[in-house]
C-alpha cells in the first residue's frame, strides 16, 4: 500500500509593509486631533497683552495698529510684524515684542521725546515730540522747561526740522526758552523767533540754532535782557540802552 505526500501549506506572513503604513496613519490622525483639540484650547490663545513705555499712545491705539488680540492664537503671531506696525505710529521710536508661553505677549515701546508744547485754539495743550507729531496732554503733565510753540503751520515742514533741532540739542541749553515763533524772510526762510523766561528776544534760523545755542547762554549768563541775533554774524543789543537813548532824545526835544 503506497502513501500519498501531502504537500504543506504555506503559513500566511504578516504584510510589514501594510502593518506600517497603518501605523503611521494612526499616529499622523493622532496627532491632529491632538493639534485640533490643543489650538481649540484656551492654553493656544493670546490671554494678557502688555504694553510698556506708552506715554503718548493710547492701549486702544497700540492694540489696533499691533494687529493682535485677546483671544487670538498665541502662535499665529510673528513678533517682527507687530514691531514693523507700531513703528508705523509717528510717536514710536523703537519697540520690542516678546513671547511668553502661554498666552502672554509683552510690548516694550520706546517713544519719540517731547521737545515743545502747542496751545491749539480751544485751548487744547499738545506735546511736539522730536518725531514732529502733536499728541494731546492728557494726566501726563508738562515738562516746564519745554518751549511753546506759537503761530506754526501744522503743515510747515520747518516745524519737523525745529523739532528735530530741539532734540539734538541738551535740555540744559534750551529750559531757558519760552516760545518760539516763525519768522521766515526772503534770505531765511527757516528764520524764528525765540523768547525766553529771562526776558531776552532771540532771532536765529532753524539750521543754526544748534550751533549758536551756546552763545546765546553765554550772553544771557553775562548780560541784561535784550535783542540777541544769531545769524551769519552774532549780536547783541540791550533793551536797557535803547530806552536810556529814547528818554536822551526826548528831553532834548524839550530843550529845543
Amino acid at each position: 500500500m503506497t502513501t500519498t505526500r501531502l504537500p504543506l501549506l504555506k503559513e500566511d506572513k504578516p504584510k510589514k509593509k501594510m502593518s506600517r503604513k497603518i501605523t503611521a496613519i494612526l499616529l499622523l490622525l493622532f496627532t491632529a486631533l491632538l493639534a485640533v483639540i490643543f489650538f481649540r484650547s484656551s492654553i493656544s490663545h493670546i490671554t494678557v497683552i502688555d504694553f510698556q513705555g506708552s506715554k503718548y499712545s493710547t492701549s486702544e491705539e497700540l492694540l489696533s495698529q499691533s494687529g493682535i488680540h485677546k483671544g487670538g492664537q498665541f502662535f499665529a503671531v510673528s513678533t517682527k510684524s507687530v514691531e514693523q506696525s507700531l513703528l508705523e505710529l509717528k510717536t514710536v521710536k523703537a519697540v520690542s515684542v516678546k513671547k511668553d508661553f502661554p498666552g502672554v505677549i509683552t510690548v516694550k515701546i520706546e517713544e519719540f521725546p517731547a521737545v515743545a508744547y502747542e496751545l491749539e485754539q480751544g485751548g487744547i495743550l499738545k506735546a511736539i515730540l522730536s518725531s514732529g507729531a502733536a499728541v494731546p496732554v492728557n494726566d501726563t503733565g508738562i515738562a516746564v522747561e519745554k518751549p511753546i510753540l506759537t503761530n506754526w503751520d501744522p503743515e510747515d515742514p520747518n516745524k519737523a526740522k525745529l523739532c528735530q533741532a530741539l532734540a539734538s540739542i541738551s535740555n540744559e541749553l534750551t529750559s531757558d526758552i519760552s516760545e518760539i515763533v516763525p519768522s521766515p524772510t526772503l534770505s531765511f526762510p527757516d528764520r524764528i523767533k525765540l523768547y525766553t523766561r529771562s526776558r531776552f528776544e532771540v532771532i536765529t534760523s532753524i539750521s543754526l540754532l544748534k550751533s549758536k545755542v551756546s552763545y546765546l547762554n553765554q550772553v544771557i549768563e553775562t548780560k541784561e535782557p535784550g535783542l540777541i541775533t544769531m545769524l551769519e554774524a552774532d549780536s547783541y543789543v540791550p533793551f536797557q540802552v535803547g530806552s536810556e537813548e529814547q528818554k536822551g532824545d526826548e528831553q532834548k526835544d524839550v530843550q529845543e
